[in-house]
C-alpha cells in the first residue's frame, strides 16, 4: 500500500491513486467520483472550494506512460470518502484522518535550522535592521564569502583526515617505534603548510588539498 498522505507544496494530500487503492475501487470510477463531486461543489456556488481542494495532476506507470490523477486535500478527501460507507471503508477512513493529522503536525513544526543557516540568519537580520535593501543584498554576499572562509572541519571530516595521515604513516613504516616519530612530523607539517594550530582548525573548504598533500607527503626520513 502507498503512502497514505504525502507533501505537496508544504501542503498535507492525498491522491485518487491512493484512494483507489485504500477503498479497493478502480481508479477511473474513483475518478467520477471525485468529478461528480466536484460538479455539484460547483452547482452549489463552491467552485473556489473545488479549485482550491481538488488538484489536476500525472503519475507514469510501470511503463512510463503519463496518466491523469488528482490530489486531495484533507477537506476534500472528506468529501469524497463520505459515499464509502462499508465497515471495512470506515476503518480506512480513520487512517486517513490519522495520517492527514500526523502530517498537519509535521508541516506545523519549524524546521530545525543548520549552524550555517543560523549564522547567516543572524546575520541577516543585523544588516536589516541597519541598512537599506539594496545595501543588505551586497553586504550578505560578502557575508556569505566570510562565512565560506571561517568554517571549520566538521568532526566527520576530522576522522577522515585522521584516517588519511594513518593510512599514510602505516604505508610509509612497517617499525611501530618510528611511526609516532612520522604522526607528529606529519601533523606539524599539516599545520605549518596550513597555518593552524590544530588539524581541526583547518577550514572546510581546504580538507581536499590537505588531503591531497597527505596522499603524496614524504617524511624528511624515512625508517
Amino acid at each position: 500500500m502507498n503512502q497514505l498522505v504525502f507533501i505537496e507544496k508544504n501542503q498535507a494530500v492525498t491522491d485518487s491513486l491512493t484512494v483507489a487503492e485504500v477503498f479497493g475501487k478502480r481508479h477511473d470510477n474513483v475518478v467520477s467520483d471525485i468529478e461528480n463531486q466536484i460538479e455539484k461543489l460547483v452547482a452549489a456556488g463552491e467552485k473556489e472550494f473545488s479549485l482550491l481542494n481538488f488538484k489536476e495532476s500525472t503519475y507514469v506507470n510501470d511503463r512510463h506512460r503519463k496518466y491523469r490523477k488528482i490530489n486531495l486535500t484533507e477537506d476534500a478527501f472528506t468529501i469524497i470518502a463520505m459515499s464509502y460507507v462499508t465497515p471495512e471503508a470506515m476503518t480506512m477512513k480513520v487512517k486517513f484522518i490519522q495520517e492527514f493529522k500526523k502530517m498537519r503536525e509535521q508541516l506545523s513544526q519549524p524546521r530545525v535550522l543548520t549552524e550555517r543557516e543560523q549564522l547567516m540568519a543572524s546575520m541577516r537580520i543585523t544588516l536589516e535592521t541597519s541598512e537599506k535593501v539594496d545595501q543588505i543584498e551586497n553586504k550578505i554576499i560578502t557575508l556569505e564569502q566570510k562565512v565560506d572562509e571561517q568554517i571549520t572541519l566538521t568532526s566527520g571530516e576530522q576522522r577522515r583526515l585522521q584516517r588519511g595521515i594513518a593510512t599514510k604513516v602505516y604505508e610509509t613504516s612497517d617499525d611501530p617505534k618510528v611511526r609516532p616519530t612520522l604522526f607528529r612530523e606529519l601533523h606539524r607539517e599539516i599545520k605549518d603548510r596550513f597555518g593552524v594550530a590544530s588539524y581541526k582548525d583547518l577550514k572546510k573548504k581546504e580538507l581536499q588539498a590537505a588531503l591531497r598533500y597527505i596522499e603524496s607527503w614524504i617524511p624528511r626520513k624515512t625508517a
